[in-house]
């Protein structure tokens, strides 16, 4: 697909042109598209680059070329036509618009109340790579308990997504009741290094743990997708070996970088969805847990 503009500077700081952005997409596409596909996506645009404000857009009713893909999702008042992403064409269309980073939903289509996946977004008040490691090697060891194995991947920005597949035929509302209750445990556990505090100046120098991705129409950054900061990081996918020996950190990888690193390490999440299952167990296990260490 062409790709309109391309010698736009999207990176300012760091000469990365929008051709440049098409081309890493491209390249990455049989990475990033089981990723994608089927999950309603939110593209976050930026058509002067990110040096200036950009705009986060859901709706693609109008000027979209009738091949795209989209799902009608109900909101308050109307509807919001999404596009969906299942092909390269359409994963450069999206980019050709300026996206720099998709947000996906935790749940495909036609399933979209039934989440594949539950997020746990690990934001820090500061860059202390040291902490934020050890958080998620701490919620890896809680899910663990649960007997629930999670994969995780770099923010991108300050932190680390945990993830954990799910069968895809638990509610939205279970999901994310899950979620939240595994969240207030694990912040129970470190109350001076971790809290549920959604306002930056209640956080008071501590990790944010946010299960907010799990509701319904929330989103994450997807698996792949380049963020919008100087330098292009990536949310990328890693190894647990890898956080535990404090080699990678929230912005380890970035878009120069990444090929090198698919091509040595492949898709290191092409498996994490067939280890998907119910939540009923671990929400049996979360109780007796929580009953256990309550004061």
């Amino acid at each position: 697909m062409l790709i309109t503009h391309p010698d736009k500077l999207l990176f300012p700081d760091d000469g990365i042109t929008k051709g440049e952005l098409a081309n890493y997409y491209e390249t990455l596409a049989p990475m990033i598209l089981p990723h994608l596909r089927g999950r309603p996506i939110t593209m976050e645009r930026y058509p002067r680059g990110i040096q200036a404000k950009g705009f986060w857009q859901k709706d693609v009713s109008k000027g979209f070329p009738e091949w795209l893909e989209r799902v009608t999702v109900p909101k308050k008042g109307g509807v919001v036509h999404h596009p969906i992403v299942s092909d390269v064409r359409s994963l450069m269309w999206i980019t050709n618009q300026n996206t720099v980073t998709q947000h996906v939903w935790v749940s495909r289509v036609p399933r979209l109340h039934d989440p594949d996946v539950c997020v746990f977004d690990l934001d820090p008040s500061d860059d202390d790579w040291d902490s934020v490691r050890a958080a998620a090697i701490g919620l890896r060891d809680l899910l663990a308990k649960l007997e629930l194995a999670s994969w995780v991947k770099t923010s991108g920005s300050k932190g680390f997504h945990i993830v954990v597949p799910i069968d895809g035929k638990t509610s939205t509302d279970v999901v994310a009741h899950f979620a939240g209750a595994v969240g207030a445990l694990f912040v129970s556990l470190a109350p001076d290094r971790l809290t549920q505090e959604f306002n930056k100046v209640d956080r008071r120098g501590r990790i944010y743990v946010d299960v907010g991705r799990n509701g319904y129409s929330a989103t994450f950054a997807a698996a792949y997708t380049v963020r919008a900061k100087r330098g292009a990081p990536v949310s990328a996918p890693c190894r647990w070996e890898e956080i535990e020996r404090g080699e990678v950190n929230p912005q380890t990888f970035t878009l120069r970088t990444m090929p090198e690193r698919v091509a040595s390490a492949g898709d290191l999440w092409a498996d994490m969805l067939r280890h998907g299952h119910s939540l009923k167990r671990a929400s049996e296990q979360l109780q007796r847990l929580s009953r256990s260490v309550r004061p």
